[in-house]
């Protein structure tokens, strides 16, 4: 290893091990639930002719406790992480490409948001799709494995709709694009991802870079936003957590519609933690609805004017209590590490309100696999007959993270130096040839829906004609 080595740290993704159980049986009962929000998601297998998908990884997680990063991290403090190569056993099985795939969990929600004939009532579906696409963030501190340049992923999913393509299109910056569409032509769903991370002694930050884009081609409408700010406390010392915040805004480019969503940091005593909370409005700047919820367990919509009323009684019965009580004493700061805020009630849900997505649980053995999805313990695995009609570059070949996967950490680790040797060479090859680096399946074009650049789908790569793909394992 060397300082030349340009590999990035990712932070991205989408689920919890929570759920809204714990809300009250009369908060159900006043709450309109759409009981259709939570069918066919594809998080478990299922029988009637599809394809049953492992539901374990072949071995369990290496523990941790042994290894500090403090050697690596202490003079990157306030820098770019662009240049850091960390330890392999701070990876988890999957390389970044399978990680935004996990985008695609929730799915059934874009479906939803097809059906739908109003266009307040798709923003709803489409920012819970949002959501729900950085669920599975929470207690996945494990990095993704860095793609290599000309990597790609692909997923067909017969079961939930749809089939995506990915490809790590720029090695530095590192930028990884995805492009999936609907097997039955109803939506499009793109971006170019480049997760700009920063070392702030304690904690890592990942700076959310490039737009995404949604298509619902039935209703001729595409929506854009940006994912928000994630943050990963205690990389030094103490328990790893997880929280995301900043403000995210889609935007209907068709009909002027915007849904504007704050996802808001934990705050001094953690009462904020995971909480989501915005408006729809429409193209006059009327607000249509309120959406609140956590990014860890659900999402609802309620009227505005019952959103009004109810935080007004719940402000009053606040300060009520607190002339009751005694003024609680100042939370003594530690110095060694970020204390995780207790995680406080579910959501309390108000009365009229509805139910627009709710997270999946996890397996119950998801602590032993790098707290995995159901959706991401089945995105590494080789079916049988898969390797003769995968691309060269897919993922799934890449034997380091076949190795960790296997548990077997120390061939990972080999396997990894000697991709990431091989990387340099042939870099270092075309820079003495005076060769610029050609992207196989995505070119830099114009959003346009936005103006801005993008990497965009150039159309292809299912006709599996693969002959041209690069040597890069």
């Amino acid at each position: 290893m060397n300082n030349e080595d340009e590999f990035y740290d990712a932070v991205t993704g989408l689920d919890s091990d929570e759920s809204c159980e714990g809300t009250s049986e009369a908060s159900f009962k006043d709450a309109v639930v759409d009981h259709g929000a939570e069918k066919n998601n594809g998080t478990i297998p299922q029988e009637n002719g599809i394809k049953k998908r492992r539901s374990a990884l072949p071995a369990p997680m290496f523990s941790r406790n042994n290894f500090s990063v403090w050697s690596i991290l202490k003079k990157c403090i306030g820098l770019e992480l662009s240049k850091i190569t960390m330890p392999i056993v701070f990876n988890e099985p999957l390389s970044f490409l399978q990680r935004i795939t996990e985008y695609m969990e929730h799915t059934y929600l874009i479906h939803k948001a097809c059906a739908q004939s109003d266009s307040i009532e798709r923003m709803q579906v489409v920012a819970a799709f949002a959501v729900s696409a950085v669920a599975s963030q929470w207690d996945r501190t494990g990095k993704p494995f860095n793609p290599l340049l000309g990597e790609t992923y692909e997923l067909t999913r017969e079961d939930q709709g749809f089939r995506l393509i990915s490809e790590q299109v720029s090695h530095h910056p590192p930028i990884s694009a995805f492009h999936a569409e609907g097997l039955s032509q109803d939506f499009l769903f793109h971006g170019s991802i480049y997760p700009k991370l920063k070392f702030w002694g304690k904690s890592v930050e990942a700076e959310p870079k490039g737009t995404i884009t949604l298509e619902l081609l039935k209703h001729k409408e595409a929506y854009t936003w940006s994912n928000p700010f994630c943050c990963v406390h205690n990389v030094i010392v103490g328990k790893l957590w997880i929280e995301q915040y900043g403000t995210v805004e889609i935007v209907n480019h068709s009909t002027g519609d915007k849904c504007v969503l704050n996802f808001k940091p934990c705050g001094m005593f953690g009462k904020e933690l995971h909480r989501v909370e915005g408006y729809i409005q429409d193209k006059c700047k009327k607000k249509r609805c309120v959406i609140y919820g956590k990014w860890t367990e659900c999402l609802w919509s309620v009227d505005p004017q019952v959103y009004e009323s109810h935080r007004k009684n719940d402000k009053r019965g606040t300060a009520e209590t607190k002339k009751q009580k005694p003024e609680e004493s100042e939370v003594a700061e530690n110095e060694d590490a970020d204390d995780m805020p207790e995680v406080q009630e579910t959501v309390a849900v108000i009365p009229g309100s509805t139910l627009l997505w709710r997270v999946s649980s996890r397996p119950s053995n998801s602590a032993e696999m790098y707290n995995f999805t159901n959706f991401a313990v089945t995105l590494n695995e080789l079916e049988p007959g898969m390797e003769g009609v995968l691309a060269p570059t897919d993922c799934r070949l890449r034997p380091d993270i076949r190795a960790m996967e296997n548990g077997d950490m120390d061939e990972a680790s080999r396997e990894k130096e000697r991709l990431e040797e091989k990387q340099r060479a042939a870099r270092k090859e075309r820079a003495k040839n005076n060769e610029e680096w050609s992207t196989r399946w995505f070119e830099l074009a114009t959003n346009p829906y936005t103006g801005s650049q993008d990497w965009l789908y150039t159309g292809g790569y299912f006709d599996r004609k693969y002959t041209d793909c690069p040597d890069i394992y």
